[in-house]
């Protein structure tokens, strides 16, 4: 069963209201979906395609292969002749991109472009939360002042750039591990070709279908305890694939580290006993990110049990 698409185009027509439950239901009923038409011109699209691919060719494949943790420890499993499967490390070459760090000097066009990108992913993400507070019933911006632990532009947003390249053993290792998701809203923009993205539904890992030019949107920790758990973070990972080199570009709008997190006093209004079973609790979204960090692999409710403990 394929994850809802959505063509964002119609959020303000004629169709607004089908549109605005479509995004309810994949918040709600699937924590994972697509937008398309959703207004970051395809011709940046390509662009970042073309740019990120060329940075991984020029500055990191021929590093990832030769001296890579995950090789080196992959070579030592197949050469013991063994079953084991590589645990705790991923098949996956990665590096962040937020404003004030060093980016990789040696492409063209590389800053320029993904400075462009980073723009309009930060504006569509502004604008999903909008609709976010609609279908929540809380107050327009909402979440955004959260998120920014007040009225300045505070929280963080950080873009992963990742490259999942073709490993001859996809048996004996995993792209990225299952986890669900520390932040907000994640915008991703997945290879159009290579896929292996999956989610969890019902007990099931579901594929997450390559859709050109398309942004898939998840919600992550701090949108589940926003909105009283109405809207889950979702388990997924990333399988190693034996053919072709998958492009993965994650942006994250993510709290401050100083922002306070607890449900929406509405929310907590509104929904009844049985609905508000998990109890989340209040704390600083930093105290919950040094958690996140030592157990990012492991059941989300133990660290809301943890941050709740030390406040």
């Amino acid at each position: 069963m394929p994850i809802p698409v959505i063509d964002f185009s119609k959020l303000n027509g004629d169709e607004r209201e089908k549109i605005m439950a479509e995004i309810a239901n994949g918040c709600e009923e699937w924590g994972f979906f697509q937008l398309v038409n959703h207004g970051v011109p395809v011709e940046l699209l390509e662009r970042v395609k073309k740019v990120t691919t060329e940075c991984y060719k020029v500055e990191r494949e021929d590093n990832f292969f030769k001296d890579s943790t995950p090789v080196k420890l992959l070579k030592e499993l197949l050469d013991k002749k063994g079953e084991e499967k590589l645990e705790n490390h991923d098949w996956e070459d990665a590096f962040l991109l937020t404003d004030d760090n060093e980016w990789p000097p040696k492409t063209p066009g590389f800053k320029e472009t993904m400075t462009e990108y980073r723009t309009e992913l930060k504006k569509l993400a502004e604008k999903l939360m909008e609709v976010m507070d609609e279908n929540l019933g809380i107050q327009k911006g909402y979440i955004k002042k959260v998120f920014n632990g007040g009225d300045e532009e505070n929280a963080f947003f950080g873009t992963k750039v990742s490259h999942y390249p073709p490993c001859a053993h996809p048996e004996r290792v995993t792209g990225l591990r299952a986890h669900t998701d520390a932040g907000g809203i994640i915008l991703l923009f997945q290879d159009d070709e290579v896929g292996g993205l999956e989610i969890l539904k019902d007990g099931r890992w579901t594929d997450v279908q390559p859709i050109p030019n398309s942004i898939v949107i998840n919600t992550g920790d701090q949108i589940e305890v926003l909105s009283n758990g109405r809207y889950k973070s979702v388990w997924h990972r990333v399988q190693a694939m034996p053919n072709g080199t998958r492009r993965s570009i994650a942006s994250f709008y993510n709290p401050s580290y100083d922002a306070t997190i607890e449900p929406a006093n509405e929310l907590i209004q509104k929904e009844n006993k049985e609905v508000n079973q998990y109890g989340y609790p209040k704390f600083v979204f930093g105290d919950y990110m040094s958690v996140y960090t030592e157990q990012k692999f492991l059941p989300k409710e133990p660290r809301f049990q943890a941050v709740g403990a030390g406040n």
